[in-house]
């Protein structure tokens, strides 16, 4: 039960990590706009790179990815800090695996579902990649970004490659945490996380089945037709 509450402990300080927006507080520090009056109203990395253009939106990227990164490190303080061998005890519950799990849909949920914007905020893609190069490790995160990037680039949208890198979690966590390790929670913690991101993106879902979702390229082929 202890360990449980330090789990859900791990899972708040995340939670509030996540929350931070950068892609307004940017916007209105640095540009002196709101980054919801323009675009598609989104916190992140894409409309921040149409607001703000590309320094304000890879700013808004470095800072998101980081939170991921971060709240890796948060499970690891946590599980060395409060859990029986920094989380490698055999037979636990929770354990170093759960932790980067909880921490991984902790630091998500708290940028999709913002406390500071009404439980509002971005998609979760940045947030995510920071996460999984901690919870999947390098090999698992690469391969996650080479199935966003190859989609992105065959089909010239951003929101099917960050849908089908999102579906794809649940699989890679299956790999780690159910066949190389036995930690369910953390699989589950994952699948959480990648289906919460797919249901972020659930406009982006609606416009993709009525052809109407945009191509990299849209807004510069209109200015050059207008």
């Amino acid at each position: 039960m202890q360990d449980l509450l330090v789990a859900a402990g791990l899972f708040a300080a995340a939670f509030l990590l996540g929350s931070v927006p950068w892609g307004l507080i940017i916007s209105k520090v640095f540009y002196h706009t709101d980054i919801r009056e323009h675009g598609s109203g989104n916190i992140g990395t894409t409309n921040a790179i149409r607001t703000m253009g590309k320094v304000g939106g890879y700013a808004v990227f470095v800072l998101d990815f980081g939170k991921g990164l971060l709240s890796g490190f948060l499970a690891w303080v946590f599980a060395w800090n409060f859990l029986p061998g920094g989380g490698f005890a055999p037979g636990a519950l929770v354990n170093y695996d759960t932790m980067l799990a909880a921490a991984f849909l902790g630091c998500v949920w708290g940028h999709i579902f913002s406390p500071w914007l009404k439980f509002k905020g971005g998609k979760g893609i940045a947030v995510a990649v920071g996460c999984l190069f901690v919870t999947f490790g390098w090999v698992g995160a690469c391969l996650e970004l080479l199935i966003f990037i190859v989609l992105v680039v065959a089909t010239k949208r951003v929101s099917i490659g960050s849908i089908a890198a999102a579906m794809a979690c649940p699989f890679f966590a299956a790999y780690y945490f159910l066949i190389v390790t036995f930690a369910p929670l953390a699989w589950l913690f994952c699948t959480i996380a990648g289906l919460t991101v797919v249901w972020a993106h659930r406009e982006n879902i609606k416009r993709l089945r009525a052809g109407t979702e945009n191509r990299i390229g849209d807004k510069k082929k209109k200015e050059r037709a207008g």
